[in-house]
């Protein structure tokens, strides 16, 4: 008796522990859906959505800080979601992103950011379980700050295209150096078991009902279908001139 009371006691504490770090990751998952409306804009940024349109996957990072005096650090959490066969969107697999850096800097900034990742090399990389943006001579990475102009021009080639909303001091913050890591825990707090994430985003092992409106925006925003175009008009259809003669003939004058 005295050891199922003490069991009780202990699963009655794990519960609402388990729901905090689920609500964390709920709320995270939330920020991104309100940073992907922020960065495509309203009304829609077209640079965005052309490369939006054509990616294999697309990693959001709804909150990045950076700070620093003398030295610096930046970081934060993310959500990583691929694009099926289909045109349909997987449920966000969690990362963590953040970097150091050592040099005079003054200033604290608040930055969203969207990767676009355009090609299964840059899906691959990403997916390992921690990646150092710009270490890989072999994965191009663009980034734009601020506005998107002539993105979709200057990222032909590119593996992941990076946006980003930025508020504070800092010009922007540089993707150089970051490393992208998987977040087991915060995959298991939301799902309720351990997941790697290729099960989540390219095996599509889980749903979660909570990154529905994620999945919509990225739909709305993101489909690879263009409208298919008007049907041709038939071709017009030959008239054959009248033959015989003409005969000329004087009308009567009006009355």
């Amino acid at each position: 008796m005295r050891r199922s009371a003490i069991f009780g006691a202990m699963l009655a504490a794990a519960v609402p522990a388990v729901a905090h770090a689920q609500a964390e990751q709920q709320a995270l998952v939330d920020r991104a859906t309100l940073a992907v409306q922020e960065i495509v804009g309203t009304p829609a940024d077209s640079n965005v959505l052309d490369i939006l349109r054509k990616a294999r996957g697309v990693m959001v990072c709804p909150r990045l800080f950076k700070a620093g005096f003398m030295f610096g650090g930046q970081g934060g959490s993310c959500v990583l979601l691929a694009r099926d066969g289909g045109g349909g969107w997987s449920d966000p697999a969690f990362y963590s992103l953040g970097s150091g850096s050592f040099g005079f800097q003054v200033g604290i900034q608040d930055t969203a950011m969207l990767m676009a990742i355009l090609t299964d090399k840059g899906l691959a990389s990403v997916m390992d379980d921690q990646l150092k943006l710009g270490a890989d001579a072999s994965l191009a990475i663009a980034s734009y700050g601020g506005g998107a102009e002539a993105a979709t021009t200057a990222a032909v080639g590119a593996d992941i295209v990076a946006f980003q909303r930025s508020r504070g001091l800092f010009a922007g913050i540089s993707l150089s150096g970051s490393v992208v890591a998987t977040d087991t825990a915060a995959n298991q707090a939301y799902y309720g078991k351990p997941l790697a994430a290729r099960q989540i985003t390219v095996q599509m092992e889980v749903n979660n009902s909570g990154a529905d409106p994620l999945r919509s925006v990225l739909m709305r925003y993101g489909a690879n279908t263009a409208p298919e175009p008007p049907p041709a008009l038939p071709p017009p259809v030959a008239r054959s001139a009248p033959t015989g003669s003409v005969r000329s003939q004087s009308l009567p004058p009006p009355r």
